[in-house]
C-alpha cells in the first residue's frame, strides 16, 4: 500500500512531463510552419540544425515516457523493474547525446565550411541509428527496424557481397556523414524535414478535428444519411471512416474511432462479426487515398516529387471513388446474400441520435477542407495550407457547447497531436537510416536494372513484383514510412519502363495502403477484429475480398493513367487527356467493379455458382486489357450476360422475398 502510495506522485509528475513535452512539440511545430498574412513577421522556419534535432529529442523523451521498457520488462519479470528503468534512462542518454553532437558539428561546419570525420564519429552515427532502431522497434513492431538492420549490414559490408549487390570498398570515416551529420539525407535528412515543416500542421489539424467533436458528429450523420441503404451501418462504416480517414492518417486510429461505433451496428443488421470487421478495416485504411488531405502522405510525395500537392489530390480523386464505389456494392451483394432487410432499429440508440448540434459541428470540418482547396489554388504552400486550416478550426471548436464549457479540449488536442507525431518520427528516422544507405549504395538503382532483366522489359511484371514487394515491405509499418520505403527502392524500376513519376508513386502508396489489410500482419483488420469479437486472419481475409478492387486500381490507372486526369500523369510524347479514353476506362471501370464485387462475395441475384465466378473475374480481367478489340469484346459479352442475369433471376428473387 505505502508502495502504491509513494508511486502516485511519480507517476503524476511523468504524466504532466508527457503532456507539457507533447503541447510545447506542437507549438514549436504550429510557430515553425505558420505562414506568414502581412500582419506579424513569421517566427519560423526556425533553421534545420536546430529545429530537427529539437523536435526529435522531444520526441525521444515522449515515446519512451509513455511506452517504457520498464514497463514491458516489470509486466514479465516482476523483479527486474530497475533494469528497464537503466535502459530507458540509457538510450534517452544515448539519444540526447548523439543528437547535442549532431547539432554541435553542424554548427562547427557552419562557421568553418568543413568537417574531419574521424572514428568518434562512426561510433556516434552507429550508436544514433541504434536508439531508433530500438524505438521504432518498440512503437511500431518489427517489420522496419529488421528492414533497417539489413541496410546497415549491406551498408558495412557492400563490397563482400556478389552480383549486382557488391559496392565500391567503403571510407568508414565518410560513412558517419552519409548515416547521420547530413542534412539532405540520414536521419535528420530532409525526409525529417518535410515531416516537421509540412505534415505536423495536418497532423494537428486531423487530431484537432477528432477531439472536439467534429469526427464524431460525421459519424452520426453518415448513419443517418444511410438509413435508407439495406446495407445501413455497413455503408455508414464506409462513408464516415472515407471522411474521417482522409484527415486522420492513420488505419488503426480511424478502425478504433469509427469502429467502436459503426461495428457493432452491422452486426445488428444480420452481418458477419467477420465481415463487420472487414468492412470498417478496409474503408478505414482507404481514408488515406481518398482527397483532400489523404492522410499528409500526400504533402510528402509533393515534396519527393516536386509535383504540386493540389495536383497530387485531383490525380488521386477518381482511383479512391472507385474503390469506395467497390466497397458499397460489395455490400450491396452481401445485403442480397444474407437477405438483410431495411431497419432503423440503431438509429434508435440515444449516442447516435443526431441533433441541430450535429450540423452545426460538421462545420468544423467543411470549413478547413474548404481552406485547404482554396489556399493551394491561390498559391499557398501545403504547409501554409494547412496551417490555415489549423487556425480556422480553433475559433469555430468553440461553436461546440462541450469546447465552450472547457477551453483546455483544444490544448489536450495539441498534446495529443505532439505524442503522436513523435511516436511517428521513430519510424521516419528508421526510414532515414535506410534513405542513407540506398543513396550511398546506388541499390536502388540496381535493384531497376535487375527488375528490368527479370521482366524483360515487361510492364505488368514490373508492377507485380512492385506491387508483391510493397505489401511484403509494407506490413506492420505506418503507412507513411512504409511508402517512403518502398518507393525509393523501387520507384526507378517503374520509371524505366515509361510509368511517369506520379503514377509511379501513386501505385506504391496504394499498394503501402494496402498492406495493413493483407495478412499476416493486417494491423488495421486486427484492430477491428478485436471490436468485431471476430477471428483476426478470418477479419483479414474477409478485408482483403471486399477490398480486392483496391489491389487492381493501381494497375488500372498505371496502364490507363488518363483516369487520373492531369497532365503530370502522361509520359512525354504521350496523347494526353481526351474525351473519348475518358469516357471508354470510366465505363469499363464500373463494369469492372460490378463484376469484381458481386464475384467476391459471390452473389448478385441469386448465389454464383463456381463457373460464373470464374466467369465474372475472367471478364473484369479482359475488360481492363489494353487491346480495344479484347476490352469492348470483354465490355458486350459482359453486358449481355449481367442482362440475362438480371431478367432471369431478379423477378424470381422478389417473389420470393415477398413471401410469408
Amino acid at each position: 500500500m505505502n508502495e502504491q502510495i509513494n508511486s502516485e506522485p511519480a507517476a503524476l509528475l511523468k504524466r504532466y512531463s508527457i503532456y507539457l513535452v507533447a503541447l510545447l512539440m506542437a507549438v514549436v511545430g504550429i510557430v515553425n510552419s505558420m505562414p506568414t498574412y502581412g500582419v506579424f513577421p513569421p517566427l519560423g522556419p526556425f533553421p534545420a540544425i536546430i529545429i530537427r534535432p529539437l523536435i526529435l529529442a522531444a520526441s525521444v523523451f515522449l515515446v519512451i515516457a509513455s511506452s517504457p521498457f520498464s514497463r514491458s520488462i516489470a509486466a514479465k519479470w516482476p523483479g527486474r523493474k530497475w533494469v528497464g528503468t537503466l535502459l530507458d534512462l540509457t538510450i534517452l542518454a544515448a539519444a540526447w547525446g548523439v543528437l547535442w553532437i549532431y547539432y554541435s558539428e553542424q554548427i562547427s561546419i557552419e562557421e568553418s565550411g568543413f568537417s574531419e570525420f574521424t572514428l568518434f564519429h562512426v561510433a556516434v552515427s552507429v550508436i544514433a541509428s541504434a536508439v531508433f532502431i530500438i524505438l521504432s522497434w518498440k512503437v511500431w513492431g518489427a517489420p522496419l527496424s529488421i528492414a533497417a538492420l539489413v541496410a546497415l549490414f549491406y551498408f558495412y559490408t557492400g563490397e563482400y557481397w556478389p552480383w549486382i549487390f557488391k559496392t565500391a570498398p567503403l571510407d568508414l570515416v565518410y560513412s558517419a556523414e552519409d548515416l547521420w551529420f547530413n542534412l539532405n539525407d540520414g536521419i535528420l535528412g530532409n525526409i525529417m524535414g518535410i515531416l516537421i515543416f509540412t505534415v505536423f500542421p495536418f497532423i494537428l489539424l486531423g487530431t484537432m478535428l477528432e477531439r472536439t467533436g467534429g469526427g464524431r458528429s460525421l459519424i452520426k450523420l453518415a448513419v443517418h444519411v444511410t438509413k435508407g441503404f439495406r446495407g445501413g451501418p455497413a455503408h455508414a462504416a464506409i462513408l464516415a471512416s472515407g471522411l474521417f480517414g482522409t484527415m486522420s492518417g492513420g488505419a488503426v486510429t480511424n478502425v478504433v474511432a469509427t469502429g467502436v461505433i459503426t461495428i457493432p451496428m452491422i452486426k445488428q443488421r444480420g452481418f458477419s462479426p467477420a465481415f463487420a470487421g472487414g468492412v470498417e478495416a478496409t474503408a478505414s485504411s482507404a481514408g488515406q487515398i481518398m482527397p483532400p488531405i489523404m492522410g499528409a502522405a500526400a504533402l510528402v510525395m509533393s515534396d519527393l516529387t516536386g509535383i504540386p500537392y493540389l495536383t497530387i489530390i485531383v490525380a488521386a480523386l477518381l482511383p479512391a471513388l472507385a474503390y469506395y464505389a467497390s466497397l458499397f456494392t460489395s455490400v450491396v451483394f452481401e445485403a442480397r446474400r444474407l437477405g438483410v432487410v431495411i431497419g432503423e432499429e440503431e438509429l434508435d440508440r440515444p449516442e447516435l441520435k443526431v441533433t441541430s448540434q450535429d450540423y452545426i459541428n460538421v462545420i468544423m470540418i467543411v470549413v478547413p477542407i474548404v481552406i485547404v482547396i482554396t489556399a493551394l489554388i491561390q498559391g499557398l504552400s501545403a504547409a501554409g495550407a494547412g496551417m490555415s486550416a489549423f487556425f480556422s478550426i480553433i475559433p469555430l471548436s468553440f461553436l461546440n457547447p462541450e469546447v465552450r464549457k472547457r477551453p483546455a479540449m483544444i490544448i489536450d488536442a495539441w498534446s495529443h497531436a505532439g505524442l503522436s507525431f513523435g511516436r511517428l518520427l521513430m519510424a521516419i528516422a528508421v526510414v532515414g537510416t535506410i534513405v542513407a544507405v540506398l543513396g550511398a549504395t546506388g541499390l536502388p538503382q540496381d535493384f531497376a536494372i535487375l527488375i528490368n532483366e527479370v521482366s524483360g522489359g515487361d510492364l505488368f511484371l514490373t508492377l507485380f513484383v512492385t506491387g508483391v514487394a510493397a505489401l511484403m515491405l509494407g506490413m506492420g509499418m505506418p503507412t507513411l514510412p512504409a511508402y517512403l520505403t518502398i518507393v525509393l527502392i523501387l520507384g526507378p524500376a517503374m520509371q524505366g519502363l515509361g510509368l511517369t513519376l506520379l503514377a509511379a508513386h501513386l501505385f506504391v502508396f496504394y499498394y503501402g495502403v494496402a498492406s495493413s489489410i493483407t495478412p499476416p500482419v493486417a494491423v488495421a483488420a486486427y484492430a477491428a477484429a478485436s471490436i468485431a469479437e471476430a477471428p483476426p486472419i478470418k477479419t483479414a481475409m474477409m478485408a482483403m475480398r471486399v477490398g480486392l478492387v483496391k489491389f487492381a486500381i493501381p494497375f488500372v490507372f498505371a496502364y490507363y493513367p488518363v483516369l487520373l486526369i492531369v497532365p503530370e500523369a502522361f509520359s512525354e510524347g504521350a496523347a494526353g487527356f481526351n474525351i473519348p479514353d475518358f469516357a471508354s476506362i470510366i465505363i469499363r471501370l464500373m463494369l469492372f467493379i460490378y463484376l469484381i464485387s458481386s464475384a467476391v462475395i459471390a452473389f448478385d441475384q441469386r448465389q454464383l455458382p463456381v463457373l460464373e465466378i470464374v466467369l465474372r473475374l475472367g471478364l473484369a480481367i479482359a475488360i481492363m486489357i489494353t487491346l480495344p478489340a479484347v476490352h469492348w469484346s470483354a465490355v458486350g459479352v459482359a453486358v449481355i450476360y449481367i442482362g440475362w442475369h438480371q431478367f432471369a433471376f431478379a423477378r424470381q428473387r422478389l417473389s420470393q422475398s415477398s413471401r410469408p
